[in-house]
């Protein structure tokens, strides 16, 4: 087992204020890294704001504030809404931070240099709330987003290319050597016969028309392309290409180091595929695992605060509290696929597992203490019964599950399992009826 554990999540967009479907990725991280901790690990878990980009321009115009002020408002709400569910994140990094962008600008220099990087022309069909290009066969006849379904507008400008035919070799033997570099399988499978088979088109990096990003110093009519700046952020953070690098050499380049990367299905193509290759060009170890979680749905479709069908999760933690809010995020979605979210699932969960079983356990059990013990947890001295073996047996075997069902990043499961001592704690109090013992 490694001694360390580096855990991230997406850096997420300063648009407009997160909704419950950023709480579930950031909670399910947090999980695992306060697992990690509890097992021994020494663990670095880090999240963030991606906030360059077209999109957050627009915005911050239409709010009559500049880019900065803008993303400064919105990123305040971002660490508010994570310190109210308890996420417990070791650092927050900004794309805005000098130290990110001076490591941006670095890795560029030495990608151009080598010759991993071109400067040509491109012509596509752009997604401005992905910020993303298209091919005309990905758009289809309707000009349509294959992320968002939403319209797409041809664009044409002067860009640097990253050579992606050089690494896609490598990357398809990494991916047929490492069956876990993506979970679930079904992810990697799309992104070989989707993006990968079809023919992968050189990675457009700089924009000319978009002012709001990080500069490009050989030229300075470019700005670095948003998805190129926001992946930089996961070695960024920890110093990379810095002078004080310690982090990055004890939470990325040891081999003594477990890397995760949580992630969204909708960002999927750029953290498993181009990711990769950026890390291959600068001579860096690969993450571990990419762990792609399902999209939290609402009965209309996919939630996005571009449709505004979003939900708040602080009227629910104000309600119902951290733990209830946390325990359903990680309880009712399969962690790896894909659910619906509305609140009377949420209110039923709570009123179901944490209501009558576990809070039905714990009155019980404490009840029973007060009354017939003197509020003293009493040592055992009965004889061992039938029922007896059975909760010890159980017991010895939830914790042997919990453990490998969290070693391979099953959260839901991990719950599942340990929620059956709960089942089996009231069974056994209906079983042994201490209240008729003398």
């Amino acid at each position: 087992m490694k001694k360390r554990f580096y855990i991230t999540t997406p850096i997420y967009y300063p648009s407009a204020k997160l909704h419950i479907g950023h709480a579930y990725c950031t909670t399910l991280s947090d999980i695992l890294a306060r697992y990690n901790r509890m097992i021994g690990k020494e663990v670095y878990f880090l999240t963030g704001s991606d906030e360059h980009g077209q999109k957050i321009a627009e915005n911050a115009a239409k709010a009559n504030k500049t880019p900065q002020k803008f993303v400064d408002d919105i990123v305040k709400t971002f660490k508010d809404l994570w310190e109210k569910l308890a996420i417990t994140n070791d650092d927050f990094i900004r794309t805005t931070d000098p130290k990110h962008i001076a490591t941006v600008q670095k890795i560029f220099t030495k990608l151009l240099e080598q010759g991993d990087i071109y400067l040509g022309s491109y012509e596509g069909w752009y997604c401005t709330p992905c910020e993303s290009f298209w091919t005309t066969t990905q758009v289809g006849e309707e000009k349509l987003c294959p992320d968002c379904n939403r319209s797409v507008h041809l664009a044409s400008e002067e860009s640097y290319f990253f050579k992606t035919d050089k690494y896609v070799e490598g990357l398809l033997k990494k991916y047929e050597e490492t069956p876990n570099f993506i979970t679930p399988e079904s992810r990697k499978n799309e992104m070989v016969n989707t993006f990968i088979k079809p023919g992968l088109s050189e990675l457009a990096v700089t924009r000319t028309s978009i002012e709001w990003g990080v500069p490009v110093r050989e030229n300075e009519r470019h700005t670095m392309y948003v998805w190129v700046d926001a992946l930089i952020n996961y070695i960024s953070a920890l110093g990379y290409l810095s002078e004080d690098d310690e982090l990055f050499h004890k939470f990325w380049q040891s081999e003594d180091v477990e890397i995760v990367q949580i992630l969204g299905a909708d960002i999927t193509r750029f953290h498993t595929i181009y990711w990769p290759m950026i890390l291959k060009a600068l001579g860096l170890r690969q993450a571990d695992r990419y762990f792609v979680h399902g999209l939290l749905m609402m009965k209309d479709g996919k939630m996005s605060k571009s449709k505004g069908n979003v939900i708040d999760p602080l009227p629910l933690i104000d309600k119902y509290g951290v733990d209830a809010v946390r325990y359903y995020l990680a309880r009712e979605v399969v962690f790896g696929n894909d659910g619906q979210f509305t609140p009377e699932q949420f209110v039923e969960r709570f009123n179901v597992d944490l209501v009558n079983d576990f809070g039905n356990l714990l009155n019980r059990t404490v009840s029973m203490i007060e009354k017939y013990c003197d509020g003293v947890i009493p040592l055992y001295r009965g004889q061992v019964t039938e029922f007896d073996t059975e909760i010890e047996d159980l017991a010895i075997n939830v914790v042997k599950e919990y453990h490998e069902h969290f070693s391979d990043l099953k959260v839901t499961e991990a719950i599942t399992t340990a929620f059956k001592i709960i089942s089996a704690s009231n069974k056994y109090i209906d079983n042994t009826k201490p209240w008729e013992l003398n």
